[in-house]
């Protein structure tokens, strides 16, 4: 989960007109605000990954009977937990999130808004999966703001296994990070970063899933690090009812240890962890068309963690292959 492990400094000519302490403040609070968004949208690096629905797959026969299963209508767009379904042949999806949190202060409130596009694309098959991930954010603390892209995550991911009737699957990730964020900004770590993530996914009987992620990111030469390695962890577990074929509500946790510079000189991790309580909504215009909307309150666990968000989401998913 890449978009956790920067921070956001504002320019050098703002950094000379702040004392020493204010200027450690500042980064602390914003690197708080911007792990917090970064959470929120790490999810899009893979997360997005879908098995393609019923509606958007080509039908091997056009009489054959539909599924009822409530959790075969929506079996992927999860916000925060990655999900372990590649895209199905023939099917690619698009991905738009908008995420905003905030941590009361007692002057002026630290918030930050970020925004996130992914595209997924099947490599084939199913077995193999490319996407990429294009970060902007927009963050303020003590009066000053700053805004960017970030660095761009390149991800592959591999259907180690996939059950279709249990749902169970497993996919693990690797994601090479881009330098593209400005570093003097405070919007990328000015080097090529690496990620891995191993989610675990499956179906408790036609109306529940449950979703496990565990992972970690390597930045060498950070820059947020004065050019030390940095190494961060991550875990997430998600439980998603499906109430109906096109409504399913979802409650997200998770956690992360994000290795920054300390105030005495050297490097510690600090723990970030929030709460996502959610829904998502899908709809079906056209027979190789499927739409979902989704809408979530996270809620932050730590102290390190802003105390309160919004999290919006789009997916657009349709074939881009002719049936034979």
């Amino acid at each position: 989960m890449v978009w956790l492990f920067s921070r956001l400094e504002p320019p050098a000519a703002s950094k000379r007109e702040l004392t020493r302490g204010g200027w450690m403040e500042l980064k602390m609070k914003t690197r708080i605000v911007r792990s917090w968004w970064r959470l929120a949208c790490a999810v899009e690096v893979a997360a997005g990954a879908s098995l393609a629905p019923a509606s958007a797959a080509p039908s091997a026969s056009p009489e054959a009977p539909r599924t009822t299963r409530n959790v075969e209508g929506i079996s992927d767009n999860s916000f925060l937990v990655e999900e372990a379904y590649n895209q199905e042949p023939g099917v690619v999806q698009h991905i738009v999130t908008a995420a905003w949190g905030i941590e009361a202060e007692a002057g002026p409130d630290t918030e930050s808004w970020g925004f996130a596009f992914t595209q997924e694309w099947p490599l084939f098959s199913q077995t193999h999966q490319l996407s990429y991930t294009v970060p902007y954010s927009v963050a303020s603390a003590n009066g000053r703001a700053g805004d960017g892209f970030g660095d761009v995550l390149l991800n592959y991911r591999f259907q180690a296994w996939y059950d279709s009737a249990t749902l169970s699957a497993a996919a693990p990730r690797v994601s090479l990070i881009l330098p593209t964020g400005d570093d003097d900004q405070g919007f990328g770590e000015d080097t090529l970063g690496y990620q891995f993530n191993l989610p675990l996914s499956t179906a408790i009987n036609d109306k529940w899933f449950v979703h496990l992620n565990a992972g970690t990111t390597f930045l060498p030469d950070a820059a947020s690090a004065s050019g030390r390695d940095l190494w961060h962890y991550n875990l997430g577990a998600s439980g998603i009812y499906a109430a109906t074929r096109d409504l399913h509500f979802l409650v997200e946790w998770v956690g992360a240890w994000i290795e920054a510079p300390r105030a005495g000189g050297g490097l510690g991790h600090e723990f970030v962890s929030v709460i996502v309580p959610g829904f998502r909504k899908a709809f079906t215009p056209g027979n190789d068309v499927q739409i979902v909307l989704g809408a979530a309150a996270p809620i932050g666990l730590t102290g390190s963690a802003p105390d309160i968000g919004v999290f919006l989401y789009l997916s657009v998913e349709h074939s881009f292959l002719k049936p034979k």
